[in-house]
């Protein structure tokens, strides 16, 4: 007995040495880092590396790198945050989960007054989770272009379909919307078994439908397309400015803006504008 009660104090001891051996060589760690080395070993990590470097920064006692663990703590929360909002994102998705093929549809150009109307279909791989993907009109420029490249290079498949002016005038805009949402359509490698539409049902497709109103905010899907058909379509029209450039194509993107309608009576008309949208103001 007194030699397990040794045995036992002796392993004690030794658990306790080993545990403030440890202690030390982390405070001693701590005091050999600068704040800076600190802050790039914080924004190197991810995942379960980072949880443990938090945990052991926090028992530093400099402000400065209490504020470093803050800040990563808050961004931490951010992404969660940003997670469970595409989650809610994933509704229609989640809902037709038995099929693989689930297809989004947007336009971008219904509106302006010059310009072609384009639309996209994007189909998405299973479980796909694209950070900050949101409806098209919800983000900045640069991080519109930043998303079209992710979805390109994620997308199952991707089509673009377009009507130009004339043909806008021709028809009428809606009728025109639906003819570039066929033709984005008819540009896919595979055929979707779903369409998920933001808020229209387009006629002539063979196709099962889903219109969803502000579907855009709804579906990742639908959010995908309205960034390819929204890019690809202010590409363009920094393209008819670069030929064009009296009527401020870059800045407007063929919009009404009052700059546009000043260039517009000064200019009159060009190639590229709607002549059904212009009566007003030629």
């Amino acid at each position: 007995l007194t030699i397990l009660r040794r045995q036992s104090w002796f392993w004690m001891n030794s658990e306790a040495e080993r545990s403030d051996a440890s202690h030390w060589n982390i405070r001693k760690k701590m005091k050999r880092m600068t704040v800076n080395e600190i802050k790039k070993e914080l924004e190197g990590a991810k995942g379960e590396r980072l949880q443990k470097l938090l945990s052991l920064y926090r028992q530093d006692p400099r402000s400065s790198v209490a504020a470093l663990v803050k800040k990563q703590e808050r961004m931490l929360e951010k992404l969660k945050q940003e997670y469970r909002r595409l989650e809610e994102m994933t509704e229609y998705e989640r809902r037709y989960e038995q099929m693989d093929l689930i297809c989004g549809i947007d336009e971008a150009g219904r509106g302006p007054l010059a310009g072609p109307v384009v639309a996209a279909a994007v189909i998405l791989p299973k479980d796909c989770r694209i950070l900050y993907l949101n409806d098209s009109k919800k983000l900045s420029a640069a991080k519109r272009e930043e998303l079209y490249d992710v979805i390109m290079a994620q997308a199952k498949a991707v089509g673009v379909g377009y009507a130009s002016p004339a043909r806008i005038d021709e028809i009428n805009i809606l009728q025109a919307t639906y003819e570039a949402m066929r033709a984005a359509l008819d540009q896919l490698l595979v055929k979707p078994q779903i369409l998920l539409n933001d808020a229209v049902r387009i006629p002539k497709v063979d196709i099962p439908q889903v219109p969803i109103v502000k579907g855009d905010a709804k579906s990742i899907s639908i959010a995908a397309a309205s960034i390819i058909a929204k890019v690809t379509r202010d590409r363009l029209m920094m393209e008819y400015d670069r030929i064009m450039p009296q009527y401020g194509f870059a800045s407007h993107k063929g919009y009404g803006s009052s700059a546009h309608i000043a260039a517009l009576k000064q200019y009159g008309p060009s190639p590229i504008h709607r002549k059904s949208f212009i009566t007003h103001f030629v």
